[in-house]
């Protein structure tokens, strides 16, 4: 390990400028504990060792950084090696994503000032360089080989990070602007008297040593839940083999038993494949008999469906002849009924004509009897009108005699329209017998 005091001594530049940075993160860290502990409440941006510290850490990230070739002009950032920190702790990723997404920030310096003051919010600026000074082949892309994050400087100043987690910041990033802040160390805050030089220095030392304390105590913290985490991991991992090794023990008597169902299970498969093979070839036998049987009963079968089919277009023509008397039956029924209709009308006619005959008879005997009466009452009129009377009587006769050839005729008419309609139900009566039977012989 080599010392700043060694690094004075060869007159090395480089080595000189890393002691000097490295003493003014000392002082700067030193001061900034010491007054925030007796401040005694939240810092904010406005605080002047606060500022100062953000300064030296500028320089120090600062220091034998590459110039980087732009599209406009050669430049220098510390913005570069900071978002590699992402890439390397995963919880970096939320910071870097926040910095990136303030709205006031237009330059990559202003987005690293940013990024260290969220970083000491979080308490984790120790953490974050930690890994990134670890990875040195990658910070050889950004800084020279003397730089201080590159030489055993950079670890101390980490270390001396370590301290800070005391401190408790509340710093407003979002309005503020970190672009264009000009960062100049204000020696003046560190400078003191030649008395107190001596006693200075020896704080100095003891500071440095507690700063190594601090940072061996939080380096051992986070080994011993490393170690304790990885105690766990191989309890689990014990547990699990455990497990999987009697989970192995139970697969391989699963195993066992199957390979013993499986020889029980060929041996009955033969036994069955055999009696099938038995039982196969009695059915094959069975089956041959059977279908020498089907062939002859088919035969027959076929000859009986002939023979029913022939009776059936039989049975089916004489069906359509009966329908076909039949229809001829019910129209022949129907010309019967509307005779008997016109029969009865005609009946009704005559029996009305009979009924006025009748009212006319009436009204010839009341005037026969008003003759008569007359007739009595003077003889001479009657032998006038014995003539009228007598034609009148001849008249009577007639009528009588048509009265009674009306009702005979009457008479006969009725006995013919009976004994038509009873010979028409006595013919549609045999008929209807004579095709229940036909039809109750086909069904049979």
């Amino acid at each position: 390990m080599r010392s700043p005091e060694k690094g004075i001594a060869v007159k090395d530049p480089t080595a000189v400028e890393r002691a000097n940075l490295l003493n003014m993160a000392k002082l700067s860290i030193k001061g900034l504990i010491e007054s925030a502990l007796s401040f005694g409440r939240t810092l904010d941006s406005d605080y002047p060792p606060l500022q100062q510290f953000f300064v030296v850490m500028e320089h120090c990230l600062k220091h034998g950084l590459k110039v980087r070739k732009s599209f406009l002009s050669y430049n220098k950032t510390i913005w570069g090696p900071l978002e590699l920190v992402e890439k390397l702790y995963p919880e970096a990723e939320e910071i870097a994503a926040s910095v990136r997404d303030l709205p006031g920030l237009k330059t990559p310096l202003g987005r690293a000032r940013a990024w260290l003051r969220l970083a000491l919010m979080q308490k984790k600026m120790a953490d974050y360089l930690r890994c990134l000074i670890i990875q040195r082949d990658l910070l050889s892309e950004f800084y020279e080989y003397h730089a201080l994050m590159m030489e055993e400087e950079g670890a101390v100043i980490v270390g001396l990070l370590v301290g800070l987690n005391v401190i408790d910041a509340n710093l407003c990033v979002k309005g503020e602007d970190l672009d264009s802040q000009v960062g100049v160390i204000d020696f003046s805050v560190y400078l003191k008297s030649d008395d107190d030089i001596g006693g200075k220095e020896r704080d100095v030392q003891i500071a440095a040593i507690l700063d190594q304390k601090n940072y061996v105590e939080e380096l051992n913290r986070q080994l011993n839940s490393t170690v304790s985490s990885l105690h766990a991991r191989v309890d689990s991992l014990e547990k699990s083999n455990t497990k999987l090794i009697e989970e192995l023990a139970i697969a391989k008597n699963n195993i066992i038993k199957l390979q013993e169902e499986n020889h029980q299970l060929r041996s009955e498969n033969t036994l069955i494949l055999m009696k099938t093979q038995h039982h196969l070839e009695a059915t094959k036998v069975d089956v041959e008999a059977e279908l020498q049987t089907y062939k002859h009963s088919r035969q027959g079968l076929d000859e009986m469906y002939s023979e029913a089919r022939r009776q059936l277009r039989e049975e089916s023509q004489l069906r359509q002849d009966m329908e076909n008397e039949l229809v001829v039956q019910v129209s022949m029924k129907h010309e019967i009924e509307l005779a008997m209709k016109l029969l009865e009308k005609d009946i009704h006619e005559k029996q009305d004509t009979l009924i006025g005959l009748r009212q006319q008879l009436d009204e010839v005997k009341v005037i026969n009897m008003e003759m008569y009466q007359k007739l009595q009452v003077s003889e001479d009129a009657m032998k006038e009108k014995s003539e009228i009377i007598s034609r009148l009587e001849d008249k009577t006769n007639q009528i009588n005699a048509a009265m009674k050839q009306l009702e005979q005729s009457d008479k006969d008419l009725l006995t013919q329209t009976r004994t038509i309609a009873m010979s028409f139900v006595k013919c549609a009566s045999n008929e209807a017998q004579h095709q229940y039977k036909l039809v109750k012989d086909i069904s049979f």
